[in-house]
Protein backbone atom coordinates (compact mmCIF):
# COMPACT_ATOMS: atom_id res chain seq x y z
CA UNK A 1 0.00 0.00 0.00
CA UNK A 2 2.76 2.44 0.86
CA UNK A 3 4.52 1.43 -2.37
CA UNK A 4 0.89 2.50 -4.35
CA UNK A 5 1.33 5.85 -2.45
CA UNK A 6 4.36 6.61 -3.35
CA UNK A 7 4.01 6.01 -6.89
CA UNK A 8 0.76 8.21 -6.87
CA UNK A 9 2.87 11.19 -4.99
CA UNK A 10 5.76 10.84 -7.72
CA UNK A 11 3.48 10.73 -10.48
CA UNK A 12 2.99 14.63 -11.10
CA UNK A 13 6.82 15.05 -10.64
CA UNK A 14 7.82 12.39 -13.11
CA UNK A 15 5.10 14.03 -15.33
CA UNK A 16 6.89 17.22 -15.19
CA UNK A 17 10.48 15.37 -15.84
CA UNK A 18 9.28 13.87 -18.57
CA UNK A 19 7.63 17.35 -20.47
CA UNK A 20 10.50 19.12 -19.48
CA UNK A 21 12.76 16.10 -21.19
CA UNK A 22 10.33 16.42 -24.33
CA UNK A 23 10.56 20.73 -24.75
CA UNK A 24 14.51 20.45 -24.27
CA UNK A 25 14.40 17.92 -26.93
CA UNK A 26 11.97 19.90 -29.24
CA UNK A 27 14.58 22.85 -28.69
CA UNK A 28 17.07 20.62 -29.74
CA UNK A 29 16.23 19.98 -32.84
CA UNK A 30 14.53 23.18 -34.10
CA UNK A 31 16.55 25.82 -35.63
CA UNK A 32 18.54 28.51 -33.95
CA UNK A 33 17.04 31.63 -34.71
CA UNK A 34 20.31 34.16 -35.69
CA UNK A 35 20.24 36.28 -33.20
CA UNK A 36 23.08 37.66 -31.28
CA UNK A 37 22.05 38.63 -27.21
CA UNK A 38 22.70 41.97 -26.30
CA UNK A 39 21.73 44.59 -23.85
CA UNK A 40 20.11 48.26 -24.79
CA UNK A 41 21.72 50.36 -22.22
CA UNK A 42 19.36 53.21 -20.75
CA UNK A 43 20.75 56.03 -19.69
CA UNK A 44 19.72 57.61 -16.96
CA UNK A 45 18.84 61.09 -17.52
CA UNK A 46 19.36 62.84 -14.47
CA UNK A 47 21.59 61.29 -10.94
CA UNK A 48 19.60 58.96 -8.97
CA UNK A 49 17.98 57.88 -11.42
CA UNK A 50 17.98 53.96 -11.91
CA UNK A 51 15.70 50.99 -13.59
CA UNK A 52 14.41 47.96 -11.56
CA UNK A 53 12.56 45.06 -13.13
CA UNK A 54 11.79 46.15 -16.57
CA UNK A 55 8.62 44.15 -16.57
CA UNK A 56 7.04 44.59 -20.23
CA UNK A 57 8.73 46.38 -23.30
CA UNK A 58 7.11 47.74 -26.47
CA UNK A 59 7.94 49.59 -29.58
CA UNK A 60 5.58 51.74 -31.66
CA UNK A 61 6.02 52.03 -35.30
CA UNK A 62 8.35 54.85 -34.99
CA UNK A 63 10.83 52.53 -33.45
CA UNK A 64 10.45 54.21 -30.30
CA UNK A 65 10.97 51.65 -27.28
CA UNK A 66 8.54 51.94 -23.99
CA UNK A 67 9.52 50.31 -20.79
CA UNK A 68 7.19 49.69 -18.18
CA UNK A 69 9.15 49.31 -14.71
CA UNK A 70 8.89 48.41 -11.23
CA UNK A 71 10.91 50.48 -9.08
CA UNK A 72 10.69 53.88 -7.58
CA UNK A 73 13.64 56.02 -8.65
CA UNK A 74 12.07 56.59 -12.08
CA UNK A 75 8.99 57.10 -13.38
CA UNK A 76 6.81 53.45 -14.12
CA UNK A 77 6.47 54.42 -17.86
CA UNK A 78 9.84 55.25 -20.02
CA UNK A 79 10.04 55.82 -23.95
CA UNK A 80 13.74 55.65 -24.69
CA UNK A 81 15.07 55.53 -28.38
CA UNK A 82 17.02 52.95 -30.14
CA UNK A 83 20.36 53.94 -28.46
CA UNK A 84 19.16 54.11 -24.96
CA UNK A 85 18.35 57.38 -24.30
CA UNK A 86 15.41 58.78 -22.09
CA UNK A 87 12.71 60.89 -24.54
CA UNK A 88 10.09 61.22 -21.70
CA UNK A 89 8.61 59.39 -18.85
CA UNK A 90 5.22 59.86 -16.91
CA UNK A 91 2.93 57.46 -14.35
CA UNK A 92 4.48 57.99 -11.39
CA UNK A 93 1.39 57.57 -8.59
CA UNK A 94 -0.68 55.32 -10.86
CA UNK A 95 0.56 52.18 -10.24
CA UNK A 96 1.11 49.37 -7.83
CA UNK A 97 2.52 46.89 -9.72
CA UNK A 98 3.36 47.53 -13.20
CA UNK A 99 3.06 44.42 -15.81
CA UNK A 100 2.32 44.76 -19.68
CA UNK A 101 2.90 47.05 -21.72
CA UNK A 102 1.23 47.45 -25.20
CA UNK A 103 0.99 49.35 -28.42
CA UNK A 104 -2.57 49.24 -30.39
CA UNK A 105 -2.67 49.66 -33.83
CA UNK A 106 -3.31 53.69 -33.78
CA UNK A 107 -0.02 54.09 -32.11
CA UNK A 108 -1.45 54.43 -28.16
CA UNK A 109 -0.21 53.19 -24.94
CA UNK A 110 -1.94 50.38 -22.81
CA UNK A 111 -0.43 49.42 -19.71
CA UNK A 112 -2.30 46.81 -17.04
CA UNK A 113 -1.41 46.43 -13.20
CA UNK A 114 -0.87 43.29 -11.54
CA UNK A 115 -2.16 44.34 -7.90
CA UNK A 116 -4.31 47.34 -8.47
CA UNK A 117 -6.18 45.62 -11.56
CA UNK A 118 -6.17 48.76 -13.05
CA UNK A 119 -5.79 49.14 -17.00
CA UNK A 120 -4.27 52.56 -18.27
CA UNK A 121 -4.69 54.40 -22.51
CA UNK A 122 -2.06 56.79 -22.76
CA UNK A 123 -0.68 58.97 -25.61
CA UNK A 124 2.66 58.53 -26.81
CA UNK A 125 3.40 61.33 -25.12
CA UNK A 126 1.63 60.24 -21.55
CA UNK A 127 -1.90 62.06 -21.90
CA UNK A 128 -4.07 59.54 -20.02
CA UNK A 129 -7.37 58.97 -21.98
CA UNK A 130 -8.79 56.24 -20.34
CA UNK A 131 -8.84 54.44 -17.26
CA UNK A 132 -10.75 50.73 -16.80
CA UNK A 133 -11.60 49.44 -13.28
CA UNK A 134 -11.88 45.76 -14.27
CA UNK A 135 -11.72 45.06 -10.04
CA UNK A 136 -13.12 41.38 -8.91
CA UNK A 137 -9.67 40.77 -6.90
CA UNK A 138 -10.05 39.08 -3.48
CA UNK A 139 -10.90 40.83 -0.39
CA UNK A 140 -7.82 38.89 1.47
CA UNK A 141 -5.77 38.52 -1.62
CA UNK A 142 -2.88 36.05 -0.29
CA UNK A 143 -0.24 38.18 -2.79
CA UNK A 144 0.00 41.53 -3.66
CA UNK A 145 -0.09 39.95 -7.56
CA UNK A 146 -3.77 39.52 -7.65
CA UNK A 147 -4.65 41.67 -10.71
CA UNK A 148 -4.77 41.84 -15.02
CA UNK A 149 -1.20 40.71 -16.74
CA UNK A 150 -2.09 41.77 -20.39
CA UNK A 151 -4.07 43.66 -22.79
CA UNK A 152 -4.89 42.73 -26.48
CA UNK A 153 -6.42 44.19 -29.14
CA UNK A 154 -9.15 43.11 -31.81
CA UNK A 155 -9.79 43.74 -35.56
CA UNK A 156 -13.28 45.47 -34.63
CA UNK A 157 -11.54 48.20 -32.38
CA UNK A 158 -12.66 45.99 -29.10
CA UNK A 159 -10.06 45.28 -26.23
CA UNK A 160 -9.23 41.97 -24.43
CA UNK A 161 -7.65 41.54 -20.67
CA UNK A 162 -6.54 38.50 -19.16
CA UNK A 163 -6.83 38.28 -15.56
CA UNK A 164 -4.85 35.79 -14.53
CA UNK A 165 -3.06 36.20 -11.13
CA UNK A 166 -6.31 35.93 -8.82
CA UNK A 167 -8.89 35.02 -10.92
CA UNK A 168 -8.79 32.87 -14.11
CA UNK A 169 -10.67 34.82 -17.25
CA UNK A 170 -10.29 36.52 -20.07
CA UNK A 171 -12.48 39.69 -20.49
CA UNK A 172 -13.59 41.62 -23.15
CA UNK A 173 -14.36 45.24 -23.24
CA UNK A 174 -15.12 47.78 -26.04
CA UNK A 175 -12.89 50.57 -27.17
CA UNK A 176 -14.46 53.15 -24.87
CA UNK A 177 -13.88 51.00 -21.85
CA UNK A 178 -17.64 49.24 -21.72
CA UNK A 179 -17.42 45.65 -20.27
CA UNK A 180 -19.24 43.29 -22.93
CA UNK A 181 -18.38 39.91 -21.52
CA UNK A 182 -15.98 37.68 -19.71
CA UNK A 183 -15.17 33.96 -19.53
CA UNK A 184 -12.98 31.38 -18.27
CA UNK A 185 -12.89 29.41 -14.83
CA UNK A 186 -9.99 27.35 -12.67
CA UNK A 187 -8.85 24.26 -14.14
CA UNK A 188 -6.76 22.22 -16.21
CA UNK A 189 -9.47 21.81 -19.38
CA UNK A 190 -10.24 23.75 -22.46
CA UNK A 191 -11.20 26.69 -21.71
CA UNK A 192 -10.11 26.76 -17.78
CA UNK A 193 -6.81 28.68 -17.30
CA UNK A 194 -4.19 28.58 -13.97
CA UNK A 195 -2.75 32.09 -14.37
CA UNK A 196 -3.53 33.47 -18.11
CA UNK A 197 -0.29 35.28 -18.39
CA UNK A 198 -0.31 37.34 -21.84
CA UNK A 199 -2.92 37.46 -24.59
CA UNK A 200 -2.65 38.01 -28.36
CA UNK A 201 -5.25 38.32 -31.25
CA UNK A 202 -4.47 37.68 -35.03
CA UNK A 203 -6.29 39.77 -37.91
CA UNK A 204 -8.54 36.91 -38.06
CA UNK A 205 -9.83 36.97 -34.73
CA UNK A 206 -7.98 33.69 -33.05
CA UNK A 207 -7.21 34.81 -29.40
CA UNK A 208 -3.87 33.18 -28.37
CA UNK A 209 -3.52 32.86 -24.47
CA UNK A 210 -0.23 32.06 -22.56
CA UNK A 211 -2.01 29.80 -19.75
CA UNK A 212 0.97 29.58 -18.10
CA UNK A 213 0.79 27.39 -15.04
CA UNK A 214 -0.84 25.02 -16.77
CA UNK A 215 2.04 24.91 -19.29
CA UNK A 216 0.02 25.08 -22.80
CA UNK A 217 -1.08 28.52 -24.99
CA UNK A 218 -4.70 28.12 -25.47
CA UNK A 219 -6.81 29.26 -28.67
CA UNK A 220 -10.32 31.04 -29.27
CA UNK A 221 -12.14 32.80 -31.29
CA UNK A 222 -13.46 36.16 -30.72
CA UNK A 223 -16.79 34.70 -28.53
CA UNK A 224 -14.19 32.52 -26.43
CA UNK A 225 -15.11 29.69 -28.18
CA UNK A 226 -12.37 27.27 -27.62
CA UNK A 227 -10.43 26.29 -30.67
CA UNK A 228 -7.78 24.22 -29.63
CA UNK A 229 -4.13 24.42 -27.80
CA UNK A 230 -0.52 23.95 -27.66
CA UNK A 231 1.06 21.90 -24.73
CA UNK A 232 4.36 20.86 -25.69
CA UNK A 233 6.13 24.67 -25.58
CA UNK A 234 6.86 24.89 -21.98
CA UNK A 235 5.46 27.41 -19.22
CA UNK A 236 4.43 30.32 -21.34
CA UNK A 237 4.93 33.80 -20.02
CA UNK A 238 4.51 36.05 -22.93
CA UNK A 239 3.08 36.28 -26.60
CA UNK A 240 3.66 38.71 -29.31
CA UNK A 241 2.17 38.95 -33.20
CA UNK A 242 4.59 40.09 -35.40
CA UNK A 243 5.28 39.08 -39.51
CA UNK A 244 2.71 36.35 -39.24
CA UNK A 245 4.66 34.25 -36.31
CA UNK A 246 3.67 34.13 -32.87
CA UNK A 247 6.72 35.03 -30.65
CA UNK A 248 6.70 33.13 -27.33
CA UNK A 249 8.84 34.00 -24.27
CA UNK A 250 8.71 30.60 -22.61
CA UNK A 251 10.89 27.66 -20.07
CA UNK A 252 10.61 24.47 -18.77
CA UNK A 253 7.65 24.25 -16.20
CA UNK A 254 8.93 22.87 -13.35
CA UNK A 255 12.36 25.20 -13.31
CA UNK A 256 11.57 28.57 -10.73
CA UNK A 257 10.29 31.44 -12.72
CA UNK A 258 13.00 33.49 -14.05
CA UNK A 259 14.62 30.22 -14.47
CA UNK A 260 16.99 29.89 -18.43
CA UNK A 261 14.90 29.63 -21.36
CA UNK A 262 13.82 30.43 -24.76
CA UNK A 263 12.09 33.04 -26.50
CA UNK A 264 10.40 30.83 -29.70
CA UNK A 265 9.09 31.74 -32.97
CA UNK A 266 5.76 29.78 -33.18
CA UNK A 267 4.14 29.06 -36.49
CA UNK A 268 0.44 29.93 -35.52
CA UNK A 269 -1.05 27.64 -37.55
CA UNK A 270 0.16 24.69 -36.42
CA UNK A 271 2.39 25.42 -33.08
CA UNK A 272 6.04 23.70 -34.98
CA UNK A 273 8.42 25.84 -33.62
CA UNK A 274 10.12 28.04 -36.52
CA UNK A 275 13.11 28.96 -34.44
CA UNK A 276 14.47 29.86 -31.07
CA UNK A 277 16.78 31.38 -28.85
CA UNK A 278 18.35 31.04 -25.25
CA UNK A 279 17.17 33.65 -23.12
CA UNK A 280 16.68 34.21 -19.01
CA UNK A 281 14.57 37.24 -19.77
CA UNK A 282 10.96 36.13 -21.19
CA UNK A 283 8.38 37.59 -18.92
CA UNK A 284 7.75 40.09 -21.67
CA UNK A 285 8.79 40.03 -25.88
CA UNK A 286 8.66 42.09 -28.16
CA UNK A 287 9.40 41.39 -31.80
CA UNK A 288 10.36 44.00 -34.17
CA UNK A 289 9.82 44.38 -37.90
CA UNK A 290 13.51 42.99 -38.43
CA UNK A 291 12.48 39.55 -36.96
CA UNK A 292 14.92 41.52 -33.81
CA UNK A 293 13.29 40.61 -30.04
CA UNK A 294 13.39 42.70 -26.99
CA UNK A 295 12.75 41.51 -23.69
CA UNK A 296 13.49 42.59 -19.80
CA UNK A 297 15.26 40.57 -17.36
CA UNK A 298 15.84 40.91 -13.51
CA UNK A 299 16.93 42.95 -11.92
CA UNK A 300 17.40 45.88 -14.17
CA UNK A 301 18.41 45.14 -17.62
CA UNK A 302 16.71 45.58 -21.29
CA UNK A 303 17.98 42.51 -23.01
CA UNK A 304 18.12 42.75 -27.26
CA UNK A 305 18.20 40.07 -29.52
CA UNK A 306 19.97 41.23 -32.83
CA UNK A 307 20.53 39.82 -35.87
CA UNK A 308 23.69 39.86 -37.94
CA UNK A 309 23.39 42.68 -39.51
CA UNK A 310 22.67 45.38 -37.11
CA UNK A 311 25.00 47.90 -35.66
CA UNK A 312 26.04 46.06 -32.40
Amino acid sequence: MLSKLAVLACAPLLAQDAAEIQLRALVAKSPRLPLQQTELRIQAPSTGWALEMVSSVAMDSGKVIYLLQRGDRADPIIAVDQKGRVLRSWGRGLFKLPHSIRVDPTGNIWTTDAQSSMVYKFTPEGKKLLAIEVGGQPKNAKSQFCGTTDIAFAPNGRIFISDGYANARILEYTAEGRRVRQWGTPGTGPGQFHLPHSIAIDENGVIYVADRENGRIQRFDLTGRYLGEWSNLGKTFSLRLNGGALWIGTQPRDQPNGAPGWLMKIDRRTGAVLGCVESTGHHSVEATGDEELLTGTRPDKVLWFRGAGSNL
